[in-house]
This record gives C-alpha cells, sequence and structure tokens, in this order.
C-alpha cells in the first residue's frame, strides 16, 4: 500500500534572488539560471521557485529528466517515460537557445519535441513553473529522487522501498537498511542490504566536481563575459580543464590586463557571487551561488606565457619545471624567470618559456609528469591527434532505438562535421526502456539506411551497425547469425554492472572473443562525475583484445570518457585498435567528439593509432579482414 503522503506537506517557498542572479552553468553572466537553485532544498515534497528567468537548454533538460525518474518510480508506461527523456537529449544537443525557438514559435519543428513537449518548454520558460511536475509531485513524494544516487538502487527498487517501508528520504533508507528490514523485500537480502550501506557511505565522499563538458560550457560563458570587459586583451582557460582532466573541480581563468584592479573588483562583486574568497590585484576566487569557485589570475600581456603556463598545471609538471629552472640558476614564476641577479625576464608567450628551459613546447594535456619533460628535452614529443583528424564516427543513435533524430538528419549532421563514415549503431532490445530493436527490425532499417544512402550519394558512407547488449549470463542480445549481417557490431555493458570482478570481466571476455563484434564499447559503464564503473580484471581485458583485434573505444560523451586516458595508453601500446566515437542520440551529440579526442591526447595517441582518422578505405579493409562489408 503507499505510504501516507499528502498535498498538504508540501512546502512551497519564494525565492527572492537578483534579477541578474545566475549559476556557473547560466547561458550568460547576465540571465538567471536556476529554476532550482542548489543551495535549496529541492528535493522536499513541492517548491515554487518565483523569479524572473532566462532558462537555459541544461536547465529545461533537468526538468524533463526530473519528470521521467519521477515517472519511473511511479511506474508509468516506457513511451511515456521515453517522451520525456528525448525531449532533454534534445534540449541538450541544441546548438541554439530554446528561449530563441520558442520566441520563434519554432519548438514543435525541432526533432523530439512535440506539441506536449512544447507547450512544457513553453510554460517553463514564460513562469518558472510547470504544473504538470508540481501535480506529478503530488503523486510522488520528490525526496524519492535522492534514492536514485545510491549506487545499484534504481527507480523499481526505490518504489519497492516506499510502497512497502515507507521509505521517503536517504536517512529513512539507511535507517531500514540498518535494522535490517530490506534485506525480506522482494529481490533482496542480506548482501543487497549492505551493498545499500556501502553506496550510501560513498555518497559523502562525492565532490562537487564538474563533467568536463559542462566546465567547458561554463568556461566559454565566462570568458566571454570576461572578455567584453574593458583593458582585457586576452582571456584564456587554465588548470585541469586546459589540460581536459576528465572531471574539474575548480575553474581556473586567466587574463591579459595592464590593471587589473577594478576588473577583479567588478568579477568578485558579479551578481552571481555567493562569497568572494579572496580578491588581490593580481588574482581573486570567488564562490559562486551554487557551490561552484572560480580563480581568476592577471599579468600584463608581455607575463600572460608565463601565467598561463603557471595556472594550467599540473602542480606535478610545475614542480619539475622549477627545478630545471633552479640549475639554470633560475627562478620560474607566474611572472616569467628571475635570474640570480633579480633581473626579471616576462614571458609573453609560452612556447618562449619552455624554450628557455630547453624543451620544446608540450601541449597541455601532456603536462602530468607522466615523461612529457624527458620527451620534451628529446624533442620527441607524439604529434597528438586532433579533432580535425577524424573522418568517422562509428557509434550513434537514432529513432530506431533512444535517439531523438532520424537517420537521415543525423547523416547530414555528421556530414556537415566533415565526416566520411556514418555508422548508425541503434540498442538491441534487451533494455527495454530504450527502445531497442528486435532482429526482425534490422532489415526495415537497413532499407531506410539504404534509401537515406542513395539521397546523399557520394556525400558520406552509412553503416549498418547495432550497440548490441552483453546481458547480464555474459550472451550476446542477438544470436551470432545476425550480428554476422550487420557492416559493425559494439558490445557493451550496460546492466548488472556491480557483478564481482570475475564475472563482470568473463561478460566482457566472451563479447571480445566473438568474432562477429569489432569494438568494445564505454567498457566500465560509468557514469561521471560520481558512478564508478564495472571492476575489470584490465590485463585480461587486454590480452583479449590485442589477441582478437577488438577495437577498443572511447566514448566521448563527458558523462562517461570511457575508457579513461591511462587504459587507452596502455591499449594502445599493445597495438590494440582504439576508436573515438561520440555515441551521439542527436545532431548536437557529434559536438562532443572534442572531449574524446582530449582523451586520446591524454593517452598520448596519434591519429594513425586511432581507426576513425583513416581513410575511408582503409576503415573498410579492417572491416572486411573481420569478415565485415
Amino acid at each position: 500500500m503507499r505510504p501516507p503522503y499528502s498535498p498538504a506537506r508540501r512546502r512551497a517557498f519564494t525565492c527572492s534572488l537578483p534579477k541578474y542572479t545566475t549559476g556557473l552553468f547560466g547561458t550568460s553572466p547576465h540571465a538567471v539560471s536556476w529554476i532550482f537553485p542548489p543551495h535549496l532544498d529541492y528535493n522536499r515534497p513541492g517548491y515554487s521557485i518565483m523569479m524572473e528567468l532566462h532558462m537555459t537548454n541544461q536547465e529545461l533538460a533537468d526538468v524533463f529528466d526530473r519528470i521521467a525518474n519521477l515517472m519511473k518510480i511511479q511506474g508509468e508506461m516506457v513511451f511515456k517515460i521515453r517522451a520525456y527523456e528525448r525531449a532533454a537529449e534534445t534540449l541538450r544537443a541544441l546548438g541554439e537557445e530554446a528561449s530563441a525557438i520558442a520566441a520563434r514559435g519554432e519548438l514543435t519543428s525541432v526533432p523530439g519535441i512535440g506539441k506536449a513537449i512544447a507547450e512544457k518548454i513553453e510554460e517553463l520558460l514564460q513562469t518558472g513553473r510547470l504544473g504538470f511536475l508540481e501535480r506529478l509531485e503530488e503523486e510522488v513524494p520528490p525526496s524519492l529522487l535522492e534514492l536514485l544516487k545510491v549506487p545499484g538502487v534504481g527507480p523499481k527498487k526505490v518504489a519497492l522501498f516506499w510502497k512497502e517501508c515507507n521509505i521517503l528520504t536517504l536517512d529513512d533508507l539507511k535507517k531500514a537498511a540498518e535494522e535490517g528490514r530490506l534485506r525480506s523485500l522482494p529481490g533482496m537480502g542480506e548482501k543487497s542490504e549492505a551493498s545499500i550501506l556501502a553506496g550510501i557511505a560513498s555518497l559523502a565522499q562525492r565532490s562537487r566536481r564538474m563533467t568536463l563538458g559542462r566546465a567547458w560550457e561554463a568556461a566559454q560563458r565566462w570568458l566571454g563575459w570576461l572578455r567584453s570587459q574593458a583593458g582585457v586583451e586576452r582571456a584564456e582557460p587554465a588548470g585541469s580543464l586546459r589540460r581536459w582532466k576528465e572531471t574539474i573541480g575548480d575553474l581556473d581563468l586567466v587574463i591579459a590586463h595592464r590593471d587589473p584592479v577594478a576588473l577583479m573588483q567588478a568579477f568578485t562583486s558579479h551578481p552571481e557571487v555567493a562569497r568572494t574568497l579572496g580578491q588581490g590585484e593580481n588574482k581573486s576566487s570567488i564562490e559562486l551561488r551554487d557551490g561552484a569557485r572560480i580563480q581568476l589570475w592577471a599579468q600584463p600581456p608581455e607575463s600572460f606565457g608565463a601565467l598561463w603556463q603557471y595556472a594550467t598545471g599540473s602542480k606535478d609538471h610545475n614542480v619539475r619545471l622549477r627545478e630545471l629552472a633552479q640549475k639554470k640558476g633560475l627562478s620560474l614564476s607566474e611572472r616569467g624567470l628571475l635570474d640570480e641577479a633579480g633581473n626579471l625576464r616576462r614571458i609573453a608567450d609560452e612556447a618562449d618559456l619552455y624554450a628557455a628551459l630547453g624543451l620544446e613546447w608540450i601541449p597541455p594535456e601532456l603536462r602530468e609528469d607522466r615523461g612529457e619533460i624527458e620527451a620534451a628535452a628529446r624533442h620527441a614529443l607524439p604529434r597528438l591527434v586532433t579533432l580535425e583528424d577524424i573522418r568517422a564516427d562509428l557509434h550513434c543513435h537514432t529513432t530506431w532505438s533512444d535517439g531523438v533524430s532520424t537517420i537521415e538528419e543525423m547523416a547530414r549532421a555528421a556530414i556537415q562535421h566533415g565526416y566520411h563514415v556514418l555508422a548508425i549503431t541503434d540498442h538491441s532490445s534487451y533494455m527495454g526502456i530504450v527502445g531497442g530493436m528486435k532482429p526482425e527490425d534490422l532489415p526495415r532499417q537497413k532499407a531506410e539506411i539504404a534509401a537515406v544512402q542513395q539521397k546523399l550519394g557520394d556525400q558520406i558512407l552509412l553503416l549498418q551497425g547495432a550497440e548490441v547488449d552483453i546481458r547480464s549470463d555474459g550472451v550476446m542480445d542477438y544470436p551470432d547469425e545476425v550480428l554476422a549481417s550487420l557492416d559493425l557490431v559494439i558490445a557493451s555493458l550496460h546492466t548488472s554492472l556491480r557483478q564481482p570482478r570475475e564475472q563482470i570481466t568473463a561478460r566482457l571476455l566472451n563479447a571480445i572473443r566473438n568474432p562477429h563484434v569489432d569494438i568494445i564499447a564505454h567498457p566500465t559503464g560509468r557514469l561521471l562525475p560520481d558512478r564508478s564503473g564495472a571492476d575489470l580484471d584490465w590485463q585480461a581485458v587486454f590480452a583479449a583484445l590485442q589477441e582478437h583485434g577488438t577495437a577498443l573505444e572511447i566514448n566521448a560523451s563527458p558523462s562517461r570518457l570511457d575508457a579513461d586516458d591511462a587504459h587507452t595508453r596502455y591499449a594502445a601500446s599493445l597495438g590494440i585498435p582504439i576508436v573515438i566515437n561520440t555515441d551521439a542520440h542527436a545532431p548536437g551529440g557529434l559536438h562532443e567528439m572534442r572531449f574524446g579526442v582530449a582523451v586520446a591526447r591524454r593517452a598520448w595517441l596519434e591519429a594513425p593509432r586511432v581507426i576513425n582518422t583513416w581513410e575511408t578505405h582503409r576503415l573498410l579493409d579492417w572491416l572486411k579482414q573481420r569478415g565485415k562489408r
């Protein structure tokens, strides 16, 4: 029986923030961005934010994700849930703000946004509220959403805990597990109960780190603001963002400015700032209303190169550079190089700083003290792969599964990116929630691909592939004869990621050894910044990949970036083929290729090591050797 939950328990409040307040992920420092400000307890029953809003696509998408999750807990029909999930995916992938599209009255022209979704978007943009969501929260306590953060706890379990044990919060769940009240529930036991307690404990260790994608977008907006300020001659990202690390803590930004005092005051007094952590003539730190922190560094243009290098890091890399400087009788700082006589050599360009230390310029992605100093001294750094080297994307989804765009729409978007090949790799049907394809659907999809191919001619080559689930028992979701009929097969883990190392590794090895599997996608199944991936025996995985010549994917989605740079670098050293794919579910997702390329660069990869940089004939030859095409 559903536990007592009355609308009377709903708690509405008004948030009176300055007119131009925004969060880190706002579209500009001049628009209110958080409809659900993180410093408010928006998981408590009910909320009502009354303010003048300019909601970004990300924030609109978050609302629809929230609806989808509540509906999953409620047990709503899958097709209804997918409508909201697709709306969220579409909004995140849009190249233009939904508010601008709405102003033109063209929301329904966007693939994946029908009349009902468009009306909800307009309601959010106009009022900052959504009646449908408020009514849904009268039926499903929104506090249940925090239970979904616990590793291994999905919507079905949340609903079970709520309806059978009257569990509404994380504290309720923890108490029930500690008292042994969960183990007797269907599908539960002592191990499951212990796993939930461990998962709750892990939540306390989670940081407020951002995904690389969100940090990158935020930095672009703040850099745009800085570049518009008087006296700023240059503004660039630094720190871990410039090194393209997979998650980002504080944002570091650097500017060239001859007299930054007024600019620092404008920075620390910006309406978005919750508090100033430090303010000086050349460096200031702020904490935003959403808890994110930004450090702004300034030097005159003639010292900008030294500052940029210093603020980029990493700490270990900079320690090595200071040691080299000291051996030459120099002291290195963000201002430049100081000799023993006290003469300061200001450095405007990073390359000049490295040259002064006897090194070739080192790309930021390599600055982790992993051998780059020694290689630069020998002038033996790799010629790293670039975004311009990419000729194909071999992993994308369409409306045949959980994508929001048609085959033709994805193909035309790939052409705009300059790609020569696009593989259509919709999901198999194992995960019902994604609306995957059954074997009998494949001939109809193949016919559509052929029709689109004929329409587009030689502008691009379309391949029919599939992302096929490795089931929890290790069996591929399609039989071998179906796999053999496809141009390309991707195998991936999506479920039962918490299985013991031997068991989940065996599942992956079974896929690698299948002669019809060409690529292993996002091997660990992690979701950044907080969901860890499967505990794989990587040595066994590498050995199998090497033996069978199966490619390892770098999934470019900022929420995955899987395989990571360390595993990718080792795999490439063994001669294992590497592929960088976006896993795009809409045309906008193809833009995320930059993040996958960044992982490859951090892995020291040159273009020839990445199969989707190859000429089309070489890629097809590789597939032919594997029994495809």
